[in-house]
């Protein structure tokens, strides 16, 4: 078979599987839009239901012509003249737009330049190839034909593998064929890149149509060195791909999960649930509501209300009852003032931190002296145990205790007077624990 006929063979052949192809997609947008599920097909899977609830396993056979004109490239020829390639893959559908594809591609590339244009010194070249990828496919669009079932799928791949290849022959511009120029297969790496369009033909069953260039990682696939230009072939082709699985599972690749999605939204199941659901969330409303109510604006919900029908602004305790607050005593709280002002500070032993006890007599004691306007002496002593000169300074940490204490609470530092006596001037017997107790104090002055 010459090359004319294999062209024109390969044309008719591209030509019958595309309108294959559009005839069953049209039969596919000519079914009822309205239907969610399918009974002779598999059954509408669960939007969320994983990877598990779908087919994503296939295998392809390709057939096609290869060539080593590659548009928008410099080529190491410049013109078309094509020859015979195949290929085999194995895919797996990882998602609704993304899969894993493994690549087998072999044929024989065929080189040939127009008269007089001659490139690299090659005028013709043959080679043979066989290479192996793993791709990436894109689902780059879909065309559903107003279908809930996707029945085009265009898609991009592009991919990492190893070309093994062995030129055959190639003649140099002064005529001479070299034949096997290097005796070996030469392996290279390669970036298989490409295009296409998948047409489903039935949820199993689909028609490929695509367009790949190699571009290899050397300069010898002309049979003759290239450099600094690396090598490349295209392939067009045409194949059928099988996916494998029940039939009661949907092919992952032309799910629509935009139409999915819509059948779970009206899923009978599904909505029964979401009314249930609001019924749920009414209920606890209407209790929350309950349990916020408050009759009486007093601050305490009805429920736990003893007391309803407070009247507004009053003060209640945690059972909505209004708490009575005693009335101060004036003249008590004089008389207890006047009683407790002025009185003796005491102190423990070796110290002059004060008590917690002392602090109603300093605040009575700070109030007269703040509201009179009078100065006081603040006078330091200690008991008899230690030296004389270690109970003087402490007798004068004592009375700076009382007054840091009278100057914070806001009485004039300069109405305040300190002095320190030590152990002398006792009020009681040094002798005895009880005297002690008595004798370690501050006493106040006025003046």
């Amino acid at each position: 078979m010459n090359y004319s006929t294999l062209k024109k063979t390969v044309g008719l052949s591209f030509a019958s599987l595309m309108v294959v192809g559009m005839a069953n997609a049209q039969t596919d947008s000519t079914k009822t839009a309205t239907t969610t599920t399918t009974t002779t097909e598999a059954s509408t899977a669960k939007v969320f239901g994983g990877i598990g609830q779908y087919n994503t396993f296939s295998i392809g056979v390709s057939a096609g012509i290869t060539d080593g004109l590659v548009p928008f490239t410099i080529n190491t020829t410049n013109k078309f003249k094509v020859d015979l390639g195949y290929g085999l893959y194995l895919r797996q559908q990882l998602s609704h737009t993304f899969s894993l594809q493994l690549d087998y591609l072999g044929g024989k590339v065929h080189g040939i330049d127009k008269a007089g244009t001659q490139k690299f010194g090659i005028t013709e070249y043959k080679t043979s190839f066989n290479s192996v990828a793993l791709s990436g496919v894109f689902n780059i669009a879909s065309v559903s034909f107003l279908h809930r079932k996707n029945s085009v799928n265009f898609y991009g791949s592009a991919g990492l593998g190893l070309d093994m290849y062995k030129p055959k022959m190639y003649v140099t511009d002064a005529g001479t064929t070299v034949n096997d120029p290097y005796g070996h297969t030469v392996k290279e790496l390669y970036a298989p890149v490409g295009a296409g369009v998948k047409f489903r033909l039935s949820d199993a069953v689909a028609l490929n149509l695509g367009y790949t260039v190699s571009f290899v990682q050397g300069y010898n696939v002309a049979g003759k060195n290239t450099y600094p230009t690396f090598s490349h072939y295209s392939y067009t082709y045409g194949g059928l791909e099988y996916t494998f699985g029940p039939k009661t599972k949907q092919n992952l690749t032309w799910v629509n999960p935009v139409a999915q999605m819509y059948d779970e939204l009206y899923d009978a199941a599904l909505r029964q649930e979401v009314e249930a659901l609001k019924g749920r969330v009414t209920n606890v409303e209407t209790a929350v509501s309950d349990l916020k109510k408050d009759s009486d604006g007093d601050g305490v919900a009805d429920q736990f209300d003893k007391c309803p029908g407070t009247a507004a602004g009053s003060v209640v305790d945690g059972s909505g009852c209004v708490i009575v607050f005693p009335k101060p005593d004036s003249s008590a709280l004089a008389a207890h003032t006047a009683a407790t002002a002025y009185s003796n500070i005491q102190f423990e032993f070796d110290s002059s931190v004060l008590r917690t006890s002392s602090y109603p007599v300093l605040d009575a004691t700070s109030a007269d002296l703040r509201a009179s306007g009078k100065k006081v002496e603040v006078d330091g002593f200690a008991s008899s145990e230690g030296t004389a000169a270690h109970n003087i300074a402490l007798s004068k940490d004592r009375a700076n205790s009382v007054k840091t204490y009278l100057v914070n609470s806001g009485v004039d530092a300069k109405k305040v007077k300190i002095k320190g006596y030590g152990e002398t001037m006792p009020i009681a017997d040094n002798s005895t624990e009880e005297g002690r107790v008595l004798n370690r104090r501050v006493q106040f002055k006025q003046k």
